[in-house]
């Protein structure tokens, strides 16, 4: 079997790569943005600057299965003049553009990765793989507008497509806010969060990995939409007792009314961060529990451990 990774050497791309290699199961080929990222030997490397104007002839050439990672991913402080249009030209238009090829390529299964975003942004029950989207932001948007014509292309033509919906990844190198907060706790600065109650569902990287090689395979995933998660879920305060265990550090989280600590930060324009480290997003992953018969591989304690060590 024969697999296309767009993105291979990001975050979620390099440790799918690795974990597909090892396992020996599947010929790779890889795409990257530079044609001087390393790869085992045995592995080509197709450097494509992803447009929706790509031709992805060569790197599609008896490929089986594409899990499409690549993305202009969300960005806290977006200083494009319009966002939405930059959100769309790289997440739908170029996604749209690869998933017409691989279908007139033969290939049969296309693994999109998208993001809660298109459920929302917060909630006070857990999201559902059939909720009705309701994305709040222009990265939402784009994502939701790429499964919507995925689909399409499915009806069309006949390629499977799956897409799976990640929360906040977090994993060795991870970036933005986790990073952020595991520098604080490193750094033994402390914390007001002691008096949040809030629920968070957070995703490690080794089980979004284990997910995605279950929807590159399982039979049932075909048309099929999965929410990701660690099956357990984490407080702020939860979280940065995770962190600080990983660490090996004792955690300095001190009581503050969360109400004051909201206040606060619409006062400073940090609003967001704020939603993002302190709101609550539950996310329901019994779908793919039933449909893939699969279970997240490490605890969130566990997966703690390896971001931060």
């Amino acid at each position: 079997m024969r697999c296309l990774i767009t993105g291979a050497a990001g975050f979620v791309g390099g440790p799918l790569v690795d974990r597909l290699h090892r396992e020996r199961l599947w010929e790779l080929r890889v795409t990257t943005r530079s044609a001087t990222a390393r790869f085992p030997a045995d592995m080509r490397n197709f450097p494509i600057d992803i447009t929706s104007e790509t031709d992805w002839t060569a790197a599609l050439d008896g490929v089986d299965v594409v899990v499409h990672l690549a993305a202009r991913v969300h960005i806290m402080n977006d200083r494009a003049a319009d966002p939405l249009t930059e959100f769309r030209r790289i997440n739908t238009a170029a996604t749209l553009n690869l998933a017409e090829q691989a279908a007139r390529a033969g290939v049969k299964r296309f693994v999109f990765i998208s993001s809660i975003k298109v459920n929302g942004e917060e909630n006070d029950r857990p999201f559902r793989h059939d909720d009705t989207p309701m994305p709040l932001d222009p990265y939402g948007v784009s994502k939701m507008e790429s499964e919507i014509g995925l689909h399409e292309i499915a009806k069309r033509t006949g390629i499977e497509v799956v897409i799976i919906r990640p929360p906040l990844v977090y994993g060795p190198g991870a970036r933005g806010n986790f990073a952020l907060l595991v520098g604080l706790v490193r750094k033994r600065i402390p914390l007001p969060f002691a008096s949040l109650k809030n629920r968070r569902t957070l995703v490690a990287l080794p089980n979004l990995v284990d997910l995605i090689v279950a929807a590159m395979t399982h039979r049932g995933a075909a048309g099929q939409t999965f929410l990701a998660g660690d099956g357990e879920d984490l407080s702020t305060p939860g979280l940065i007792e995770g962190i600080a265990a990983g660490l090996g550090v004792k955690p300095m989280l001190l009581p503050f009314p969360p109400a004051l600590l909201q206040l606060g930060a619409r006062a400073t324009g940090k609003d967001a961060v704020y939603q993002r480290l302190c709101g609550s997003l539950q996310v329901d992953i019994s779908h793919a529990r039933n449909v893939l018969d699969w279970s997240p591989v490490v605890t969130p304690r566990e997966g703690l451990k390896l971001a931060v060590t």
